[in-house]
Parts: structure tokens; C-alpha cells; sequence
């Protein structure tokens, strides 16, 4: 798992041109079952995919954290929601708050996430590869699949499923 961890960034460059024209057309042509198919993508990758192997997302990068996660996560710690944000956070350029560094604060040696009862909606919801709608998130999901081996793997067989079905 570390050495394809390792590889991503290098593997994901390499289909970065084929994955946006495969992106830019799904947008123009969504399958009416596309939703049923990354379901049944992710949940078949996710039968193999053990997420405590890895962490590279925690170890990575930040979810935007919104105002809900910020109360749960404060009350949790029986902090002040300032206080947490102080402590723990900052406003990007986007006008979300994210993590103040990485590897998360919260991820354990173990790649236990220590809050994982109240985590972000955003780790929740990781690697939003079965989300509704998925053709209107695939900006979300090429910067993914340079992070997540899981997100990769599934947009891989994507591909080969929709070319497949596109043929018949």
C-alpha cells in the first residue's frame, strides 16, 4: 500500500489529460445510471480498501470544516467555538476554515481518527466517489485521485465501465 501511496501523484499526472476529457464528457453525456455505477464502484473497491492502511488523506490534507462540524467538534472538547478555531484552524483563500497544518491533528499513530465519532462532514463523506450526482463533483474528484488509492482504482474502472457501456 506505501509504495502505490508513493506512486499516486506520479500515476495520477500520467491520466490527468485522459481523466478531464473523460470528465468534461461524462458532464456533457451522464449516463441516466451513472449513480447506480459509482455506487456499486465504490462499494466494491471499498470491500478491499481498508482506509486505516493508509490515512493519506488525513496525512495530506484538510476538510473544509463548516459551521455544524465546528459546534460538534467544540462541544466534544467542551471548547469554545472560537477557542477551536484559534486552536485548530484558519480561513482559507476560499473562505473555508481547514486544518492550520497537516498531517491532521487529530489522526492517531495508528491512523485512528481520534474524533471519528464527530469528525467534519467532509471526512464523512471521503472520497465522495458515491455521492449523488457525482458527474458535477469531478473537480473534486481529479484532485482526489492523486490522494486517495481508493478514488483512483474506482475512477480507473469508471472508465473502462462507461467506454464499455458507451459501445454496445
Amino acid at each position: 500500500m506505501e509504495e502505490f501511496i508513493n506512486e499516486l501523484p506520479k500515476l495520477a499526472k500520467e491520466v490527468e489529460k485522459e481523466n478531464q476529457k473523460f470528465f468534461n464528457k461524462l458532464k456533457k453525456r451522464t449516463p441516466k445510471n451513472l449513480d447506480y455505477i459509482m455506487q456499486e464502484l465504490h462499494e466494491e473497491e471499498f470491500e478491499k480498501t481498508d482506509c486505516l492502511e493508509c490515512a493519506n488523506c488525513c496525512k495530506t490534507t484538510s476538510p473544509i470544516f463548516t459551521n455544524a462540524d465546528i459546534a460538534r467538534i467544540s462541544k466534544h472538547f467542551r471548547m469554545k467555538e472560537h477557542q477551536f478555531i484559534s486552536q485548530f484552524l484558519f480561513f482559507d483563500e476560499d473562505n473555508h476554515y481547514v486544518l492550520q497544518s497537516a498531517p491532521c491533528h487529530f489522526l492517531g499513530a495508528d491512523n485512528e481518527c481520534m474524533i471519528y465519532d464527530v469528525r467534519p462532514k467532509a471526512c464523512r463523506e471521503y472520497p465522495h466517489t458515491n455521492r449523488k450526482k457525482f458527474h458535477k463533483i469531478s473537480e473534486i474528484t481529479m484532485n482526489n485521485i492523486s490522494i486517495c488509492p481508493a478514488t483512483y482504482n474506482i475512477v480507473e474502472k469508471l472508465k473502462t465501465v462507461v467506454e464499455t457501456k458507451g459501445k454496445r
